[in-house]
């Protein structure tokens, strides 16, 4: 029979071996908020909210394939497709934050916020900002009788012609339609939204006559226009597009006109400086390879790098943009 002093004994070994493994694993596992010098050292996720193939998906893939190399570590580009992207921002929104699960955001996240303030995901409060990594060229197209062939004859034939014509995108709130609506609030012309659920429609539409004006990529509709089968009538961003040389800004006519989908990457709130640090330093590194923007241009966007803190300031100024215009074209917002 044992006695007292030995089972003792054995009751204060058993809690010394317990607060061993237990110092082990707090050693092991970094608490959260804590620096992660080794960082990365297991593969990482990037989230895309739509499906495989699309431009989000595609700048999601190019980037991965790049920025795997730079930081040493796979990173696998998942689709979670539905709720316009939403899904996918609330896998991230809630992940654990320590820079393993990212995600590919856009700017339709800020207008969608605002359409639906009810939501409970909020672009500006529910994400570490990483960085900017490209922009989205934007093009106005029309049909070969549309009477306009240049940025400046659109804009004096929109005014002259209140409600005679129509426009195409690929649907409420989307980045295209707010873009036109800003066109449409510069100059005061009355134009009539008909909202599609993609691209490649608008397009086959627009060239056919059965709608006068479209609001697409440039890569949509580049090919059609070099064809002859439409018109390229302006772009959206200040300046010319590689692939899209013979196309002129919309911003000849309206100085400082500027309207163009921003992409960017995004972490779970509350990852540490220094996880965040390492990625945006590793993706301005892929960004500056010369290859990259050949490679960019080809799927129709273009290198735009942000660091971290740039980003988080210019969501914040752009869903201000994007709020004014919402409300000055009085777009209808979920709730009212």
């Amino acid at each position: 029979m044992k006695t007292s002093a030995s089972i003792l004994n054995v009751m204060h070994r058993r809690a010394l071996l317990a607060f061993a493994f237990a110092a082990g694993a707090t050693l092991a596992v970094p608490a959260i908020g804590q620096t992660q010098s080794d960082y990365p050292n297991r593969p990482l996720r990037l989230l895309v909210g739509y499906s495989a193939g699309g431009g989000v998906d595609l700048a999601a893939r190019l980037l991965a394939a790049r920025l795997s190399t730079v930081l040493g570590q796979q990173i696998v580009v998942e689709n979670r497709v539905g709720a316009s992207g939403q899904i996918a921002a609330d896998a991230v929104a809630k992940a654990p934050p320590d820079g393993y699960t990212l995600m590919m955001g856009e700017s339709a996240m800020l207008i969608a916020k605002i359409l639906q303030p009810k939501t409970a995901l909020d672009p500006l409060t529910s994400f570490s900002p990483v960085a900017g990594v490209f922009v989205s060229p934007l093009v106005i197209i029309a049909g070969n009788t549309f009477p306009a062939k240049t940025p400046a004859e659109l804009v004096q034939h929109l005014k002259a012609n209140p409600g005679r014509y129509s426009y195409a995108s690929s649907g409420v709130g989307t980045v295209q339609h707010l873009g036109f609506e800003v066109l449409k609030a510069a100059t005061g012309a009355v134009v009539v939204h008909v909202p599609y659920r993609g691209a490649a429609q608008i397009v086959t539409d627009v060239a056919s006559g059965q709608v006068p004006l479209g609001v697409v990529s440039v890569t949509s509709a580049v090919a059609q226009a070099n064809a002859g089968e439409l018109r390229a009538l302006a772009l959206m961003n200040p300046g010319r597009v590689e692939g899209a040389e013979s196309v002129a800004p919309l911003a000849d006519a309206l100085p400082g006109f500027n309207v163009a989908p921003r992409l960017f990457v995004l972490a779970p709130p509350g990852t540490p400086a220094d996880v965040v640090g390492k990625l945006t330093a590793a993706i301005k590194t892929v960004l500056d390879q010369p290859e990259m923007a050949t490679a960019a241009t080809a799927q129709g966007t273009a290198t735009a790098y942000l660091a971290s803190d740039a980003l988080g300031k210019e969501m914040v100024a752009e869903t201000a943009r994007w709020r004014r215009i919402v409300a000055e074209q009085r777009i209808a917002v979920e709730g009212n």
